[in-house]
């Protein structure tokens, strides 16, 4: 099993997210809102960037601790996307993917804190499923964002 932060399943979801995030914050009116725009894009680089630091302290109090950091950001991702809402910025089905692809991450990264509360060795083979065997690009998370769910 790899032993590097970009082979968990979490980081990648959590990084297609925020590519996400940049490519709908960028069209549109929302582009000219700097304050809003760069709020949504830092507490969703937040939420990558805190699960790949506490896995990289390789400890698991220290790690649960970015975990709980990076879910407590997916929730200001979330916040933010009323925001968006409400002063027209994204329709209401871009609301509704952003919010859903964001509480699946967060349920992602509750399972994950679970899982390393639960065990000692927060590297078992028990956890190898919240690994991937082979990460080379974005695309090989196409199961998690299927072309036909993104909103335009």
């Amino acid at each position: 099993m790899s032993q590097r932060f970009e082979d968990l399943r979490i980081w990648q979801f959590a990084r297609k997210s925020t590519a996400e995030i940049y490519r709908v914050s960028s069209e549109g009116t929302w582009s000219k809102d700097f304050g809003l725009r760069d709020q949504i894009r830092g507490a969703s680089v937040s939420v990558m960037a805190n699960i790949a630091e506490g896995y990289e302290r390789r400890t698991d109090r220290e790690f649960l601790r970015f975990l709980d950091i990076a879910k407590a950001s997916a929730g200001e991702v979330r916040s933010h996307l009323y925001v968006a809402l409400d002063v027209g910025y994204i329709t209401i089905e871009t609301f509704d993917y952003f919010k859903d692809l964001f509480l699946r991450l967060i349920g992602m990264i509750t399972a994950f804190i679970t899982s390393v509360s639960s065990n000692s060795n927060s590297l078992s083979e028990e956890r190898a499923d919240y690994f991937v065997e082979d990460y080379s690009s974005p695309e090989s998370l196409n199961p998690f964002f299927p072309e036909s769910e993104s909103p335009q």
